[in-house]
């Protein structure tokens, strides 16, 4: 039986994780003493650009496409996404057998439409201004009889996405520590609010936030008004993977009790840490993946003499605006 509106538990995201671990990559925390010398803590990075499709997203749609039963599997899936969850739907579905079918905004970036197709995935185009793309894919979807894989607010996909919080808490344990400050990326907040499930658990006390860029903040503000805020724009910022509206119903649900505050960077602040990541780290990161690192290097956020663990959510980046932000172009 397919969830719903329920919220997962810490035990459905050790379900993700059992079901993950055949075919999902265990990224592991790493560290970097600069990161460490600038911030006078102990900084931890997950770089999700290692993972299979080079983000966090294929955890959520593989455990999503997984779990949809035999006998509905025939049409296939249906997806909106800029890149990431396009990626990891793609690769998913095929690699259960299934065809997926991707509206994707005319603007997305030509590297994630292009790894898009090569996972498996058709693509289909929308323009973000003018186009409804949930009615797009609901189309779709009536006319293939496809299973719709919503990209944050899914029950499984949260629990999936949870599996990066689960492994941030496990390996800190493991090294007899605990987390003062978790900071993920958030968009419509599949990730985060995985994150604080799975940290909460272990780590009751830990700070879990949310890093967006500057004016798309949707879930800081609506921390602040304990309403889902909207952003008043649709695009404009170079972290296209980060562009969502508005919070998803269920992940604010789940943030607004267990987050409840996020930091923000500016385009040139993440361009900064996309560097620094590729100089100091040597991992590329695509710029809606640096956020949460530019608002630490950006002194946002206080880690001095705290254990802190930053979330690289995503590596899919287009070379020009990498070399861009390494200043090369």
């Amino acid at each position: 039986m397919m969830q719903t509106n329920a919220l997962p538990t810490i035990d459905d995201i050790a379900s993700a994780a059992e079901r993950l671990a055949p075919v999902a990559v265990r990224t592991p925390l790493i560290t970097s003493a600069k990161l460490n010398e600038l911030t006078g803590g102990r900084v931890f990075l997950k770089p999700e650009p290692l993972q299979r499709t080079g983000s966090f997203k294929f955890r959520g749609a593989y455990n999503r496409i997984s779990r949809i039963p035999p006998d509905q599997r025939a049409g296939g899936v249906v997806a909106c996404s800029s890149g990431n969850h396009a990626q990891g739907v793609a690769a998913a579905a095929t690699l259960m057998g299934m065809r997926s079918v991707i509206v994707m905004p005319k603007d997305a970036p030509a590297v994630k439409r292009a790894r898009t197709i090569a996972f498996g995935g058709e693509v289909v185009e929308y323009d973000r201004e003018t186009d409804d793309r949930d009615a797009i894919a609901g189309a779709i979807a009536r006319e293939r009889g496809a299973v719709f894989v919503p990209p944050y607010d899914d029950f499984y996909i949260i629990a999936g996405q949870g599996t990066v919080g689960l492994e941030i808490a496990q390996d800190l344990a493991a090294l007899g520590l605990a987390p003062d400050i978790v900071v993920a990326n958030a968009s419509g907040g599949g990730l985060v609010s995985g994150i604080a499930l799975a940290v909460k658990d272990r780590f009751p006390e830990a700070r879990v936030m949310t890093a967006e860029p500057a004016g798309f903040d949707d879930h800081a503000r609506s921390f602040r008004s304990g309403g889902r805020e909207r952003n008043n724009q649709v695009s404009g910022s170079i972290c296209d993977a980060l562009l969502a509206a508005t919070p998803g119903k269920l992940t604010f649900e789940i943030t607004s009790r267990m987050v409840g505050e996020g930091v923000s960077a500016t385009d040139e602040e993440v361009a900064r840490a996309v560097a620094f990541a590729f100089e100091e780290l040597k991992i590329v990161v695509e710029p809606g993946g640096a956020v949460a690192l530019a608002a630490v290097l950006a002194g946002k956020l206080d880690l001095k003499d705290k254990v802190g663990a930053i979330v690289l959510s995503g590596g899919n980046v287009d070379a020009r605006v990498f070399a861009r932000c390494l200043g090369i172009a």
